[in-house]
């Protein structure tokens, strides 16, 4: 072995190296103060090995981005993990430079000869800003989509460049696949490849000058790399691990949003935390001053960090520059703080940010169905999933009249009053039951704002059912079952099931003397009354369909149709999006429920 070891020394000289990098001379000894640097370069590490396992799974379009992170996330062996580490490590990575630039500041390691090397550092953190601002992005889902899309506008406010440059950033007119392949290859080709030469230049020109050491610590015997130096930067770096691997597991990993949408405004978009001061400050700037708040500014304190190695040369510089970067952190400290606060308080926010989680998780769900993500991918998923968007459509097509829990089927409150039922449960025995209540069949949950409350249906129930007795109550209730078991509700399967006698005696009963719904409904072949809607099928997605499509059919209202649109004859909604509708009413829209075209 020694022998093989010699040869190799030989040809190689790996020894010398060894040494050199091992037995430096530190100036002092060991101090736990000198682990910024290692910890930075065992981040920087963990980094680049993550992501060149995540890049193996990554898809680098716009259909396949948040599949392709969605698998990683859920499907791929430890793929949670992984992206979970890469994801707080980045974040980590950060403090670790700004604790790294403010060691650097208190000891005075800026001055000459180290003027360059501070410069490389401060280069360093806004390449991994910039690492961070464009793996924003990568998972395509809507938090970095419109997240990425407020960042890149504010370069469009450069005077003369501007528009140009967002083109090129974006790859086009309108953000899509090569915004993503664009940011894609900054993330993992370009800025890696410039983090990696000022790490190289960094660490070559830190072993050409030395440690800085503190005019008060010169007196302690000097130390070695190995193995003084090297045990703390390694339990240091263990720390930072274990930190990491904590938040992993606190959190859940890193999250991912529903799939990038560019039809749906995003209320919740924020930035990273590292990132919520400068969203803070520009808001402090009216209109129209974007450019002095988001670039001059930030430029001058920029310009202002950059000249400290020349500053401090002055006789009260290092003072000055230990006051400019005390300012400079509390103050990112503080503008952090308050945009925390207030979009604590803000209920707009706060709301968005529950739908945007309820859609993340809803996306998830779907995914995991049998069917698993379709071919059109993430997006096509969520726009064809009627509990997302079967509220989106009522809410601006149906809520002017109807209501769903009292509300516009989004939680929000319509300018209009109802004048039309509460469609909340449309089709199940509750439903039917309010209906035939003598106290509420008039009210506003039913027929109360409509022209139907001067109709035989609300006198029947408001004279003939108030005065059945128990025993025709009890008739009632299985023709209730009946009517209601024609919807077929996914919702009352099991019930409709278990319950099948009575249905069936329920609908004998439909033609009683007592009850005789079949006076003015048809149902089934029993009669062919077409007095008011008929009861076959009466709740299915079928009829629901064509109650949609034309109220005006004789098999509906006909003639005595009160104000509600023909919206497929008319062509208001499309047969897709009306099946959305449907659907969503209906709750046909479990995970494993394929809408119907």
């Amino acid at each position: 072995m020694r022998d093989m070891l010699d040869w190799l020394d030989h040809r190689t000289g790996y020894r010398a190296l060894l040494k050199g990098a091992l037995y430096e001379r530190i100036p002092g000894g060991a101090r736990w103060r000198y682990i910024w640097g290692s910890t930075l370069v065992f981040a920087m590490v963990v980094q680049l090995i993550t992501g060149l396992v995540l890049w193996s799974a990554y898809s680098a379009n716009a259909q396949g981005a948040w599949e392709s992170v969605w698998f990683i996330q859920n499907q791929m062996a430890g793929g949670w993990l992984l992206r979970g580490i890469h994801h707080y490590m980045a974040q980590v990575t950060i403090v670790l430079l700004v604790l790294h630039l403010m060691q650097v500041l208190i000891d005075g390691a800026y001055r000459a000869p180290r003027e360059v090397n501070f410069w490389f550092g401060l280069i360093l953190l806004l390449l991994v800003l910039g690492l961070s601002l464009t793996g924003y992005l990568l998972p395509w889902d809507q938090k970095g989509y419109w997240a990425t899309k407020v960042a890149t506008s504010i370069a469009s406010i450069t005077p003369v460049i501007g528009p140009g440059l967002q083109q090129l950033l974006v790859g086009g007119p309108e953000y899509g696949h090569h915004t993503l392949t664009r940011f894609f290859v900054l993330h993992a080709g370009v800025l890696p490849a410039a983090v990696a030469l000022l790490i190289v230049g960094h660490i070559y020109l830190f072993r050409r000058h030395g440690v800085t050491v503190p005019k008060s610590k010169k007196k302690r015997p000097d130390g070695y790399f190995w193995p003084e130096q090297v045990l703390k930067d390694g339990v240091a770096s263990l720390v930072v691990m274990a930190t990491v691997l904590g938040l992993v597991l606190w959190s859940g990993g890193a999250h991912l949003g529903a799939p990038a949408d560019p039809t749906e405004p995003y209320a919740a978009a924020r930035p990273e935390w590292y990132f919520l001061f400068l969203f803070q400050w520009l808001k402090y700037f009216p209109a129209g001053w974007e450019f002095l708040a988001a670039q001059v500014i930030p430029g001058l304190v920029l310009a202002l960090v950059a000249a400290m190695p020349i500053i401090g040369g002055w006789k009260y510089g290092h003072r000055f520059n230990l006051g400019v970067g005390a300012a400079l952190l509390a103050g990112v400290v503080m503008l952090t703080w308050v945009a925390r606060v207030e979009d604590g308080a803000d209920p707009a926010f706060v709301q968005a940010k529950a739908e945007a989680e309820a859609m993340a998780e809803r996306a998830s769900e779907l995914a995991s169905a049998p069917s698993g993500i379709p071919v059109g991918g993430g997006l096509a998923m969520m726009r064809t999933d009627p509990l997302t968007q079967g509220p989106k459509i009522f809410a601006a097509n149906c809520s002017q009249c109807h209501r769903f829990e009292g509300h516009d089927g989004l939680g929000g409150e319509p300018s209009d009053a109802p004048s039309a039922a509460d469609l909340a449960g449309f089709g199940s025995r509750a439903w039917l039951q309010g209906l035939l209540d003598p106290e509420r069949v008039a009210t506003d949950e039913y027929f109360g704002a409509t022209e139907h409350v001067r109709g035989r249906m609300v006198r029947f129930v408001q004279r003939g059912v108030a005065a059945f007795e128990p025993d025709v109550r009890e008739d009632l209730e299985k023709v209730i079952m009946a009517v209601s078991a024609e919807a077929g509700l996914p919702g009352q399967a099991e019930m409709d099931a278990a319950q099948e006698a009575d249905i069936a005696q329920g609908r004998l009963l439909m033609s009683s003397e007592e009850i005789n719904c079949t006076r003015c409904h048809t149902f089934r072949e029993m009669t062919d009354g077409d007095a008011g809607p008929a009861l076959t099928g009466w709740g299915s997605r079928e009829w629901m369909l064509g109650m949609l499509h034309d109220p005006t059919d004789r098999s509906f209202y006909g003639n005595r149709n009160d104000r509600m649109p023909s919206f497929g004859a008319d062509e208001i909604l499309s047969d897709a999006e009306m099946g959305l509708v449907v659907d969503w009413l209906r709750g046909d829209w479990t995970s494993q429920h394929t809408p119907e075209p």
